[in-house]
């Protein structure tokens, strides 16, 4: 039997899984994210992370098709999000058109500063709810976090593995980027998980959404087998404690663009 995954409630009034998969870099293979998809639906994933530039969304669109087929998932059940990039202000308009014409659910917007969603909000009719943002043990974005959940918008947090691999990462002197901290470690051989699952549950934990990207069938099983067991609030203060602000998707070749949102704290 598939995990059940726990769900929030948006301000909206629609629910969305607090475990997700990502896709990125999907696009580099095709049959290997359109089998992904498929093996996450299978191991019970209901939330699915996309974006028009990843170039992957017909394979997605494919496994999802193939599942609703044979009778594993209906559409309905299942949490999509999808991402453009342009004007910020006229395609929230735009986005709003949209609910109203009833061609999706919820609308929310990614990478967004306090800055940006004060401008957004201050001439949204309707508001987003949900921001995507990177979020991980050595980025666990607090300030940010607290003034979305003081708008009532909640939280996504991609990499939630500090993005292993990527390149052009700018490491902190000293940081323990690594997911073989000791004090993960440590945690997790008290809980019987991997190391990566202790992160994922951390997230959560702290009231955000991770969606960890993978293609293998026994990660995406492990990933979403985390809903037998919470962290306390010592472990999770232990874990705060690795936060050195490393962002590992600084898009530093962007940041003289009028609305780079890295340039502030937060």
């Amino acid at each position: 039997m598939s995990p059940k995954v726990d769900e929030i409630t948006l301000s909206d009034g629609n629910k969305v899984p607090v475990l997700g998969l990502g896709t990125w870099q999907g696009g580099n293979d095709p049959d290997e994210v359109e089998n992904a998809v498929k093996l996450a639906i299978d191991a019970g994933y209901r939330h699915f992370d996309c974006a028009s530039f990843y170039g992957n969304e017909a394979e997605i669109g494919k496994a999802i098709q193939e599942k609703i087929d044979q009778g594993v998932v209906k559409r309905e059940d299942l949490f999509v999000v999808t991402k453009d990039e342009v004007d910020y202000i006229e395609t929230w308009r735009g986005m709003e058109e949209c609910i109203k014409l009833g061609l999706t659910r919820s609308i929310g917007v990614s990478n967004f500063n306090s800055q940006q969603l004060t401008r957004l909000l201050e001439s949204a009719s309707i508001k987003p709810v949900m921001n995507q943002i990177e979020l991980h043990i050595n980025l666990n974005q607090k300030k940010l976090r607290e003034f979305c959940a003081s708008k009532s918008i909640a939280v996504t947090g991609y990499s939630p593995f500090g993005a292993p691999g990527r390149n052009n990462v700018f490491q902190p002197a000293g940081a323990d980027i690594s997911l073989q901290s000791p004090v993960i470690t440590g945690i997790a051989k008290k809980y019987n998980k991997t190391n990566a699952q202790i992160v994922l549950r951390y997230v959560i934990d702290i009231g955000a959404i991770p969606i960890p990207k993978s293609s293998s069938e026994k990660r995406i099983k492990e990933n979403i087998d985390i809903f037998d067991f919470k962290l306390t609030p010592e472990e999770i203060a232990a874990i705060d404690k690795l936060d050195c602000g490393f962002r590992t998707c600084s898009a530093i070749e962007h940041k003289d663009c009028k609305e780079y949102p890295f340039n502030i704290e937060f």
